[in-house]
């Protein structure tokens, strides 16, 4: 099977591969689509995602296929089944596992991080991570349910309630997935502030946003926001968030920023206002409640897909050579949408 294998930093392969093997509680999948973000950004790099990523390695932890082959324990897919992959693999056994925090395990593990993963015709994932989706969900939205699952576990860490104000920093695809996932959730108004015109005003046209601002050359009120999502990970971001809150407010700090870097905030203001700032670490058992969002019309990730790309145009997209990209998802196998 054709393959893309990260063999260094910032070093891609296209490579013929065996077809993986399957384990009794495994599945092969036939790669549809494969997603590409912020994480496989990192892990080209050489930074960690969620777990770090040791070359040779298969990246794409966002995918979508049809079942090829099942294990003879697996009963929740058949072959001929369309799925949709949650990555992220828990060792049931730790501290965190066992008292309901699996997102945090010590064992953590990943397909397309830690196991190969779907920038190939074909790949595995225990079962337990594979779930069939609905007729109506395509193939090609289906490989960014993952995303979506990511922000569904932010807000639920969070308390919502229809008469907030929210703002979402960040016009990024996963800030463009929150102001929807906000509404979705009952908010009644829903900013974005980002960097970008085209995408603000097709957010505020089509996609329900009540207000934008652009802050090359507009500031975000101050003092004004019950809820304020961070999607960037930067120290000025991360600083525009907690000033933009009012008393009472909660701030998610989503965005991933360098390991290295902090930003500043003024304590007092946080014991003045009573904020709670919440962080939010991948997705766990989001899974369904992601998929049904999409199924269901809530979600319009579909709408935020701008690129379709082949394997051997993602180390030009990871290199920045491709502009103008809302959302990117690599058409990795001959199958139908």
């Amino acid at each position: 099977m054709k393959a893309l294998v990260l063999t260094g930093v910032k070093q891609f392969e296209i490579q013929d591969l065996p077809t993986p093997k399957i384990s009794p509680n495994e599945v092969l999948i036939n790669t549809a689509y494969a997603g590409v973000c912020g994480t496989d950004h990192d892990l080209y790099a050489g930074r960690p995602g969620s777990a770090a990523a040791v070359p040779p390695i298969v990246l794409g932890h966002e995918n979508s296929g049809i079942v090829e082959a099942i294990g003879d324990e697996v009963t929740n897919v058949k072959p001929g089944d369309r799925v949709a992959v949650d990555p992220n693999i828990y060792c049931g056994q730790c501290e965190y596992c066992l008292t309901q925090r699996p997102e945090l395990c010590d064992h953590l593990s990943a397909v397309g991080v830690t196991r190969d993963g779907g920038l190939a015709e074909q790949f595995t994932a225990p079962a337990s991570v594979v779930y069939k989706l609905p007729d109506n969900v395509s193939l090609r939205d289906a490989a960014a349910i993952e995303p979506v699952s990511c922000g569904v576990h932010g807000l639920d860490l969070l308390d919502l309630h229809p008469y907030q104000k929210a703002l979402v920093i960040g016009d990024g695809f996963m800030g463009q997935i929150f102001a929807q996932l906000l509404q979705a959730y009952g908010v009644h108004q829903v900013d974005l502030a980002g960097i970008f015109d085209e995408k603000l005003r097709r957010n505020k046209e089509r996609f329900g946003v009540t207000e934008t601002f652009n802050t090359t050359r507009e500031q975000i009120p101050a003092d004004a926001y019950d809820v304020v999502i961070e999607a960037v990970g930067l120290p000025t971001t991360q600083a525009q968030a907690v000033a933009a809150t009012k008393k009472g407010a909660q701030v998610l700090m989503f965005g991933v920023g360098p390991q290295e870097a902090h930003f500043e905030m003024n304590t007092y203001e946080i014991y003045k206002k009573q904020l709670t700032i919440q962080g939010s670490f991948i997705n766990p058992l989001t899974f369904k409640d992601a998929i049904a969002l999409v199924s269901t019309g809530k979600m319009n990730i579909g709408g935020l897909i701008s690129h379709e790309l082949g394997l051997d145009q993602v180390q030009d997209f990871l290199d920045g050579k491709i502009e103008g990209v809302s959302k990117a998802v690599v058409q990795v196998g001959k199958v139908g949408k």
